[in-house]
């Protein structure tokens, strides 16, 4: 029997091709696009949970409850963590530096990979699999490193490299390690990222910094004992936060800061492992908010319940082209639930041919999704038995709903009526009305998404930066090469070059440059009793002039004197706001009980100037010169007629002054652009979902209006015979599409307009949403409804009515 069902299923299917075709399609490219949605959902919930005891895992955080704006801080100073072991042996704590890229030399290759500078206690807290080693003693010498199993092979080929000597550092300051470990590549979802394990000791600046509670430059893990909370353990970090940070606590009661819901003014707090890479606030801004994550969700059920809805449909404006089928069927003596099974069967071959051509649609597009997306997904996540399984689910709901409901409403059909043409005169229903507006609603939900999405993201890159970005290009320095020598190379090259309107080096870029690379470095002061939080920028001369940013006050870096080099720095007018005067151009600054003489003195003032995205919150800027510390990135302002070729031109003197290192420059102006990825990927994904969903409502939109000529042939061939005009028909039957649209998007757009303030009220510079956008919308909802449904109208307007009343 079940073999019979299969037959005339295959038989009716491929006789109603353009039918089949339709609802293939329809599926297909809704479940292509869920499996895209859902992976990268899966990739970014599963990240850090493969470590054990993963739920004893803290990163610990900085609060401040300070009345302009509460605030939190991941990055720690040094002797932090050594304090929690001290005040709470039972707890286990680990630094993490996570420095740019050094220079790795072994056997007389060379690489640049990432060093993260840690305690002994690192692989201890965290399970990254150990292959070679022993966890208690790989990273017990100053000497010892730990390094990952790409790098092992990069280095040493496939000889064991444990004892084995390497060379690290850059600019001079190299030093030689002996491997004492090998472990497992970092896997995609993971936060704390690396390609080998240094003692933290041999950080840069570690000797200057260990003892200082307002230089904050890594981050600290903590794992609780196993009987211990978090809320329980939180309470006993008030006391120690009262210890250490006392000047701070002071600072914000002048303030006349409250007191939080958990009474605390300034605390240490913790925060889950799982949750770190959802806190945009503790991961530097590299995170993915978790309202991002079910956005992507959501918008994969949103696309699956327009699929089966249009499923549906078309299942039931098919129905009464097989009326007479059904209705010699059931006059034979077949009885409803062979009907039932019969016509199921159809849908689920469907639903399976759709479900096949999806996942080869995804297997096919998963490369240009990636490229295109910057995800990281791969084949091996969605053979995983729990996807498997999910794919199981997903095809007999989607049977079941999107097919067992026309098949369950075909078998129903009174037979007498059905031979004689009858199948109903009733106007449409509830349940189709219901899935109309469903349909629209999820469509102007995800268009007005959208549509604020990129509003967003062209406010933010038209945000004022305070320099000016056109015409200069940045490029990395590298770590094979002096980035002091580099720049002095390029100066003497370029010198007469009237091309080149300005050159400096820096030792942060702006914006993300083509290494990727993004570091911050803060340093807190309490001056004149008042604290003071500010990001440090070591610049290099011509620094203001390659970017255009004018003096306030005071004077730039000057060759002419030589004490620039040595506590001298240029400040933003939010710092001088800070220090609650004016103009600061010689004053002093610095910690309060700095008696050592090493204050810095301002030599200028500059208007506030972004140095980081304007999603992260902005410090005041402290700038200054320095004679040994490397410079990691040059700017060249070049002049507007020589953009063309500039670049290829720098490439050219590259390859001459610094040979040794690759040539990655890149426009400044591209390099902000590339600040505010993370939201233009989300409105690319959401403009992707949108498109999709349109699509589909309009296909089943389409079903909707063949379901509705159907019924109402008869009708439209006595209105004509009456005297109907083919405008005043079309109206007719367009007239309730019109307002189900309009139901729609009074559901959709309150919908829309609230999940929208939420996700802006993340950004301190925002756009305020305008009622023009859900105008637009609507008025093209309402166009796109029109148009898909005049095809069937105009057709049915211009049939003879003797064809549609020859059989009364």
């Amino acid at each position: 029997m079940l073999t019979n069902y299969l037959k005339i299923a295959f038989r009716n299917l491929w006789r109603n091709r353009g039918y089949a075709a339709i609802n293939v399609v329809g599926l297909g490219v809704a479940f292509c696009i869920c499996a895209f949605l859902l992976l990268t959902a899966y990739l970014h919930l599963t990240y850090d949970s493969f470590h054990q005891d993963g739920d004893r895992i803290f990163q610990a955080y900085l609060f401040s409850n300070d009345p302009e704006k509460p605030t939190k801080s991941g990055t720690l100073p040094l002797p932090l963590a050594p304090a929690l072991h001290t005040d709470f042996p039972e707890l286990e704590a680990t630094r993490i530096m996570a420095g740019r890229k050094s220079l790795v030399e072994a056997n007389g290759k060379y690489f640049d990979k990432l060093i993260n500078f840690t305690d002994p206690s690192f692989l201890n807290i965290f399970s990254f699999p150990l292959l070679v080693g022993n966890r208690k003693t790989a990273l017990r010498e100053l000497s010892s490193i730990v390094i990952s199993e790409n790098m092992a092979k990069d280095l040493f080929g496939t000889s064991n490299p444990v004892g084995k000597r390497l060379r690290m550092g850059n600019d001079g300051r190299q030093k030689d390690y002996i491997v004492t470990g090998v472990v497992a590549d970092v896997p995609d979802n993971s936060s704390v990222r690396f390609d080998a394990l240094a003692r933290i000791e041999n950080a840069p600046n570690y000797q200057d910094s260990k003892d200082k509670w307002d230089a904050n430059s890594h981050t600290v893990f903590v794992k609780l004992p196993a009987q211990v909370d978090q809320a329980t353990f939180e309470d006993r970090l008030k006391p120690f936060a009262q210890k250490y940070y006392q000047g701070a606590i002071e600072e914000l009661k002048k303030k006349k800061a409250q007191p939080d819901s958990r009474g605390d003014l300034f605390a240490v707090r913790l925060q889950k492992l799982a949750n770190v890479h959802f806190n945009r606030d503790l991961s530097d801004s590299k995170g993915t908010p978790i309202a991002v994550i079910y956005v992507l969700m959501g918008m994969a059920f949103f696309i699956l319940a327009i699929a089966c809805i249009n499923f549906i449909n078309l299942s039931i404006a098919r129905s009464f082209t097989r009326a007479r089928e059904i209705g010699v069927r059931k006059s034979l003596g077949a009885l409803k639930s062979s009907l039932f099974v019969q016509i199921w069967s159809e849908s689920g071959l469907i639903c399976i041919v759709g479900f096949l051509a999806g996942a080869v649609l995804a297997y096919l597009l998963m490369p240009a999704f990636n490229a295109q997306f910057g995800a990281k997904l791969k084949l091996a996540y969605a053979l995983q038995p729990g996807f498997i399984a999910l794919y199981g689910f997903v095809i007999l709901l989607v049977t079941l709903v999107a097919g067992g409901y026309p098949a369950w409403q075909m078998a129903k059909f009174n037979t007498v009526d059905v031979l004689k043409g009858k199948v109903t005169t009733k106007r449409p229903g509830v349940l189709r009305n219901a899935l109309i507006v469903t349909q629209f609603t999820l469509s102007c939900l995800l268009v007005c998404c959208t549509v604020i999405a990129f509003q967003q993201v062209g406010h933010l890159r038209q945000s004022p930066l305070g320099f000016d970005k056109e015409q200069v290009i940045s490029i990395p320095v590298g770590t094979q090469v002096d980035g002091r020598q580099v720049l002095q190379r390029l100066r003497n090259k370029l010198a007469n070059d009237p091309t080149v309107l300005a050159l400096t080096g820096t030792s942060t870029n702006l914006g993300r440059g083509k290494d990727r690379v993004s570091s911050r470095s803060t340093v807190g002061y309490t001056n004149k009793g008042k604290r003071i939080s500010t990001d440090i920028l070591m610049i290099d001369y011509d620094y203001l002039k390659t970017l255009k940013i004018k003096l306030l006050a005071g004077r730039d870096f000057n060759r002419a004197y030589a004490s620039d080099s040595v506590n001298r720095v240029i400040v933003t007018q939010s710092m001088a706001k800070m220090m609650g005067v004016t103009n600061p151009v010689g004053m002093l600054l610095g910690d309060d009980e700095d008696t050592t003489g090493t204050k810095s003195q301002i030599i200028g003032v500059v208007p506030d100037f972004r140095l980081y995205s304007v999603a992260d919150n902005a410090n005041p800027i402290t700038m200054y010169l320095s004679a040994t510390e490397p410079i990691h990135y040059v700017f060249v302002r070049v002049a507007p007629q020589s953009l063309g070729g500039a670049m290829a031109k720098l490439q050219e003197v590259w390859a001459e002054v610094a040979p040794q290192s690759e040539f990655m420059g890149s426009f400044l102006d591209e390099n902000v652009d590339a600040w505010y990825q993370n939201e233009e990927q989300l409105s690319q994904i959401l403009s992707l979902a949108s498109s999709v969903a349109i699509l589909l409502s309009c296909i089943g939109l389409f079903a909707i209006a063949l379901l509705m000529v159907e019924q109402r042939t008869k009708e439209i061939g006595i209105r004509k015979v009456m005297g109907a005009s083919i405008p005043g028909i079309v109206l007719m039957l367009s007239r309730g599409f019109v307002k189900l649209v309009l139901i729609a998007l009074c559901i959709a757009v309150p919908l829309a307009w609230f999940g929208m303030q939420t996700w802006l009220n993340n950004y301190s510079y925002r756009i305020d949403i305008s009622p023009w956008v859900f105008i637009g919308v609507g008025l093209s909802a309402i166009f796109i409804a029109l148009a898909t449904v005049s095809f069937q109208s105009i057709k049915a307007a211009l049939m003879n009515p003797v064809k549609s009343l020859r059989s009364e």
